[in-house]
């Protein structure tokens, strides 16, 4: 899977899955364009831009600059993605419209601002990422279960829109990944032990692991997959 002439843009790409994702994709030769609320000094593509993802005018702006800069560009990555722990009836309604915001907003205003250079030429792919939880879910994470519940809608729905037209729209479903998401996990021996006991691999994935199959899904080796949702968390929905 080789990038080299691709322009890509990755939210989500100041830590995790997304920077990942970055470095695979500059492996591969492609220019990548990371967007994240907020940079660390750490690693990350050469390229950064500070885009708040639930801001339209702001993703709008962001992707009009990309493309006068490199042109439009032919993949997008969506991983951006907050979440929330805690008894539902607890929860506030800040703290719900906050998840929702980041991570159904912005993978939406992504994909469309995405979706007007990709449309106009006539190619693209677009890899949003869910979770395996959207698809086994737990209590407690009501507002992270609805969200990317929504982005496996969202996919589907863009990918039949899109589809006839070259643009192929797909999504990742991750499992336990070790990122700054599951740190209160980590931080309790018992418990990481116990949510590894329930994987049939026996261990959380690394970002680079899910990176792997979101390239899979933008490449030319994925050109007659569109809609799916690769569920990529190491057999833990297996029934």
């Amino acid at each position: 899977m080789t990038f080299d002439g691709a322009v890509a843009v990755v939210t989500g790409a100041a830590g995790g899955i997304g920077a990942a994702v970055c470095r695979a994709l500059a492996r591969e030769g492609a220019t990548v364009v990371g967007l994240d609320r907020a940079w660390d000094i750490g690693d990350g593509p050469e390229q950064r831009e500070s885009v708040d993802v639930t801001d339209e005018a702001a993703v709008d702006d962001a992707f009009a600059r990309i493309a006068r800069q490199h042109g439009a560009p032919g993949i997008v990555v969506n991983a951006a993605g907050i979440t929330y722990r805690g008894p539902t009836i607890e929860a506030s309604t800040e703290s719900w419209d906050a998840v929702l915001a980041t991570n159904l907003r912005g993978t939406y205003l992504c994909c469309r601002a995405a979706a007007r250079g990709m449309l106009e030429r006539g190619s693209g792919a677009i890899v949003n990422v869910s979770s395996q939880l959207a698809i086994s879910p737990p209590g407690g994470r009501a507002a992270y279960v609805a969200a990317k519940q929504g982005v496996i809608g969202l996919t589907r729905t863009l990918a039949v829109e899109w589809a006839p037209a070259g643009v192929r729209v797909n999504a990742v479903a991750p499992g336990i990944t070790r990122t700054p998401m599951i740190e209160a996990i980590e931080r309790d021996p018992t418990a990481s032990a116990e949510f590894a006991a329930r994987i049939p691999l026996g261990r959380f994935a690394e970002p680079d692991e899910i990176a792997g199959p979101i390239l899979f899904l933008a490449s030319p080796a994925a050109a007659y997959v569109v809609g799916e949702v690769l569920v990529v968390d190491g057999g833990y929905t297996i029934p």
